[in-house]
């Protein structure tokens, strides 16, 4: 019988509860699809720009059986079966399959992606588009969410003429509000980053951008940033309970107790993070369920932060409920010479959101407030964002 824990997964999420159980003395085995070892997703955006080497955003070490692909659960005998025909036994399987990028209806985009149509998810994306710019080449990124605009930063800081294409009526709507995101469109303008809003894309002919108006964005290179989607092919064929992502319970257990999700791919209490955050947080109570403690995973307080740089470092940071409701209670500060902008919610004596642009020096103590869930401090509320 198998005494063994399999992770399916060797993003943020199975790297990292791999890596605790690995020093609680759990054998492990991890099936990575990708070549590389682990590494920080969320570090993407700053190899691309040339700020890191790949090397930099690797995991600490865990015992990974790399470009090996799981194709079936075989829960009956307890076998995880690979597309290089291995079959891998286990006692407890976990699932962290992690996210796929969404690519959109559009004409032109079949099942292969066109040449110098791209993808950002992946180490190999990244390693792909980064062979692709050069200074000048004309680059169209779709998408102007946080992973949209972390992209269109990148390019411009490779010379590349960058051309962000958003949808919605602002940029990085899930996250923050209309006046932080003229900001934001501030900033990426000042590194050269031509911003639309209100811009539906319809097609792509090859990879020029054809807007639903008729006009055509001609470009060299396109970056499709459209968000992500859990990646549950292998719960729903194995018969778990999936929603939006694979269902747990708060020891992040399937609908088959031997089978644990986290991670993007993980929805528990009816919420799917996508955040690193969330899916550390999960792999660590998991790792703690696994060697026999009463851990129980309730939930997490989920931070958003992007840092751009080019001409001066622009930081945000955005948390919790950010549009108040009825009865709430809003301090704003904005400064646009500074191109500084604050804003909290506040309701009863707890604080419940607040987006921060800017000097990010009183995100620290404002963060472990909402993150603990804790009274608002004496402080003047106008003093801790920085005012007098």
């Amino acid at each position: 019988m198998a005494t063994e824990t399999v992770v399916i997964g060797g993003g943020t999420a199975g790297a990292r509860v791999a890596h605790r159980l690995v020093t609680a003395g759990v054998p492990v085995t991890v099936l990575g699809e990708e070549t590389h070892a682990p590494y920080n997703r969320v570090l993407l955006a700053d190899v691309l720009a040339g700020r890191y080497g790949p090397e930099v955003i690797s995991l600490p070490g865990v015992p990974v059986r790399r470009g090996v692909r799981a194709v079936s659960i075989d829960r009956e005998r307890r076998l995880v079966h690979c597309a290089d025909g291995t079959a891998t036994p286990y006692d407890r399987l976990v699932l962290a399959t992690g996210s796929n990028p969404v690519l959109p209806p559009l004409r032109g985009l079949g099942g292969e992606l066109p040449d110098g149509v791209h993808p950002f998810r992946t180490l190999d994306d990244c390693a792909a588009l980064s062979a692709a710019v050069r200074p000048g080449l004309h680059a169209v990124v779709v998408g102007g969410g946080l992973l949209g605009v972390s992209a269109a930063r990148a390019l411009a800081a490779r010379g590349a003429r960058v051309v962000l294409a958003q949808q919605g009526e602002y940029l990085m709507e899930r996250h923050i509000d209309p006046a932080a995101s003229l900001l934001l469109r501030t900033h990426l303008e000042a590194l050269g980053v031509e911003v639309h809003t209100e811009c539906r894309v319809r097609g792509l002919r090859g990879t020029a951008v054809e807007l639903a108006d008729g006009f055509v964005l001609d470009s060299d290179l396109v970056v499709l940033a459209c968000g992500v989607r859990p990646r549950v092919g292998l719960a729903v064929d194995a018969g778990l309970d999936v929603r939006t992502g694979i269902v747990v319970d708060d020891r992040l257990r399937t609908s088959d107790p031997s089978i644990h999700a986290i991670g993007d791919c993980a929805e528990h209490d009816g919420r799917v993070y996508g955040l690193a955050g969330p899916a550390l947080d999960q792999a660590d109570v998991l790792a703690a369920v696994l060697t026999g403690q009463t851990a129980r995973y309730t939930g997490t307080r989920a931070l958003t932060r992007l840092t751009l740089s080019g001409q001066g470092t622009f930081d945000l940071a955005a948390f919790g409920e950010t549009s108040p409701l009825p009865g709430d209670d809003v301090v704003r500060l904005a400064d646009a010479t500074r191109g500084a902008y604050r804003k909290v919610v506040v309701r009863g004596d707890r604080l419940v959101g607040g987006i921060l642009l800017g000097d990010l020096t009183t995100v620290g103590e404002l963060a472990r407030t909402w993150e603990g869930d804790e009274p608002l401090p004496s402080t003047p509320l106008l003093h801790l964002l920085g005012g007098s």
